[in-house]
């Protein structure tokens, strides 16, 4: 068996469709109308039908599933984010105790999109910092061979 990704019933395929594509800079590699794919997920409008459940059972802003994506530069895609009128926000750049930096938006139909700084980035930044690499370490919680391996990477 293998996993192929996740389905996100969605009421307006077109809206959808345009957050991933334009917002989200997702690209589709199949587009049937009330069905696109998307490298990971799937949008599906009339799920509800398709399945043979009713259409109320359908919940909307669950909160208990969230589409995650990761960044280099997420103060960029922040301030893009912040430019898109009516764009719904869960949370705007939260740091985590790990130091990862995060957004989260809702989509058209509430499900949450986290908006992640790639972990390599982080590593980076603290390296640029003068963090020493048992300091990175201790603090992302990455393995210190993994972090000196970075940092020989990143040519710090």
């Amino acid at each position: 068996m293998k996993f192929e990704g996740c389905l996100l019933a969605v009421k307006d395929i077109s809206a959808s469709k345009h957050f991933y594509e334009k917002v989200l800079h997702q690209n589709a590699v199949m587009d049937i109308g009330v069905h696109v794919t998307f490298e990971g997920f799937s949008l599906q409008q009339g799920y509800a039908e398709l399945v043979g459940v009713t259409v109320d059972s359908v919940k909307e802003q669950s909160h208990n599933f969230q589409l995650y994506f990761e960044v280099e530069d997420l103060d960029k895609v922040y301030a893009e984010m912040k430019s898109i009128s009516g764009l719904l926000w869960v949370h705007e750049i939260k740091e985590y105790p790990w130091g990862q930096r995060d957004i989260r938006v809702y989509d058209p139909d509430n499900h949450i999109v986290e908006i992640a700084e790639d972990m390599n980035m982080v590593i980076k930044r603290f390296l640029n910092q003068g963090m020493s690499a048992e300091k990175v370490a201790k603090r992302t919680m990455f393995p210190i061979e993994v972090v000196k391996q970075y940092a020989s990477c990143f040519d710090i």
